[in-house]
Parts: C-alpha cells; sequence; structure tokens
C-alpha cells in the first residue's frame, strides 16, 4: 500500500500519538454570535438616584420617622431593577458594571427588610453594613475611574456610607442629617450619569461630558476589530471563569 506524506492512517508526520483518536483543527468550523443589547446602565443610574432621593429625605427628617416602613416598600423596587441591570450588563461583558449594579441591588433589598420589618438593632447592624459597603466601595473607586459614570457615582457615595454608617453605630443625629444631604448629592451625580449617558445612546455621540479614558474610551470610540480583540479569552466563551 502506498503512502503519502501527511497520511494519518500510515504514520506521517500529522498522525495522532498511538492510543489517541486525531482531531481535526476546530478554529476555521468555530463561530461566536453576539447578540447586542441596549445599555441598561440609565435604568440603573436613575433607580438609584431615586431610591437615595427617598432614604435621603428619611434621614433629613423631611420625612417622619412612621414613614419608615413605606419608605422601605418604596425603595424594595430598586432591588429588582438594579438585580436586572446587573443581570443584563453580565450579558454584555461589563463585569465592573455588573458587579457595582449588583452589590447596589443587595444593599437596597438589605435596607429595605431591615427597615420594613423593624428588626431589632436595625440601627446598628445598618451602620456596619454601610461601612462594609464603603470598604467596597473604595475598592471598586479604584479599577472604575476610566469609567467616569460609575467612578463618579461611586466616589460621591463613599462619604455618604460613611456616614450613614457611624450614624448607625454611634446614634448621632447630625450624622444622620449629614448623609441624608450626601443622599441627595447621590442622587443627584446618579441622575446626571443615566441622563448623559440615554442621551448618548439616542444620538450615537456624546452629548454631556461623562469624562471616559483609556478602555473605556476605546470601547466607545474604537471600531469593530477593537472590539472583538481577545474575545475568545472573555467569559462565556473560554472554558473556565
Amino acid at each position: 500500500m502506498s503512502t503519502v506524506p501527511g497520511d494519518t492512517a500510515a504514520g506521517g508526520p500529522d498522525a495522532a500519538p498511538p492510543g489517541r483518536r486525531h482531531e481535526p483543527d476546530l478554529r476555521a468550523m468555530t463561530r461566536i454570535n453576539l447578540h447586542p443589547i441596549a445599555s441598561p446602565m440609565p435604568l440603573g443610574f436613575f433607580t438609584v438616584a431615586i431610591a437615595s432621593v427617598m432614604t435621603g429625605c428619611l434621614q433629613l427628617g423631611v420625612l417622619e420617622a412612621a414613614d419608615r416602613r413605606a419608605v422601605a416598600l418604596c425603595v424594595l423596587p430598586a432591588f429588582a431593577l438594579q438585580l436586572l441591570v446587573s443581570f443584563l450588563a453580565f450579558g454584555a461583558r461589563d463585569v465592573i458594571a455588573a458587579t457595582l449594579m449588583g452589590t447596589f441591588a443587595g444593599s437596597w433589598l438589605a435596607y429595605a427588610l431591615v427597615t420594613g420589618t423593624g428588626a431589632a438593632g436595625g440601627h446598628r447592624v445598618l451602620g456596619v453594613f454601610n461601612l462594609a459597603l464603603l470598604c467596597f466601595g473604595a475598592l471598586m473607586a479604584l479599577v472604575t475611574r476610566p469609567k467616569r459614570a460609575l467612578w463618579l457615582v461611586i466616589v460621591v457615595s463613599l462619604p455618604r456610607w460613611a456616614a450613614t454608617g457611624l450614624a448607625g453605630l454611634t446614634g448621632a443625629e447630625w450624622l444622620g442629617r449629614l448623609a441624608g444631604g450626601l443622599g441627595l448629592l447621590v442622587a443627584l451625580a446618579a441622575a446626571y450619569a443615566a441622563f448623559a449617558l440615554m442621551l448618548e445612546d439616542m444620538r450615537g455621540e456624546q452629548v454631556l461630558p461623562i469624562g471616559r479614558s483609556g478602555p473605556a474610551h476605546t470601547a466607545v470610540e474604537g471600531d469593530l476589530v477593537v472590539q472583538l480583540r481577545n474575545l475568545e479569552r472573555q467569559a462565556g466563551v473560554r472554558r473556565t471563569l
């Protein structure tokens, strides 16, 4: 029987090792399908703004202590909305936005449950919880700087988390009112980010300054080749996380 170079059956250079089945190169047959979605970030930021207004007004005394359960019920939908934003952000392969929005969702749920049920020691527990959020936010601020909309909301939230945490642990009324004022500031920053991103998405260009830099700027301004770079190494495509 005659053989030709590369004949796997005859032990050519492309032959599979003994005891192993020869597998063809699958790269040419592999296709990666992308499913573009609308940006969920305006919804996430508007949710932060509205919920922050409600909690800030309660801390400032605009709403009375007897209204705590009603405020908790108004804040509870923020959990579902921001959880949805987190899921969509994971689908859009933005792990930073997804992580931030998912954590915000959890914080609104915790606040609504503790405040709405009037759990014993709720003030102290939420104080510790907000200080934990402060640590989380400090870490997130280090990695979100190129994404200035996210970075702005986090940076403004840091003193609010600090004041709320200390107010819960110490019971100082002035700290609670300071946290309420900072909550309204967070609402303004989040509303601006949401409105700017929505205008940008509608018009296909930046209208209000957001200040993207680095990879975040390239992701918006770069061409399709830039967007698909290293796609095979991203979660959902590679074999393991």
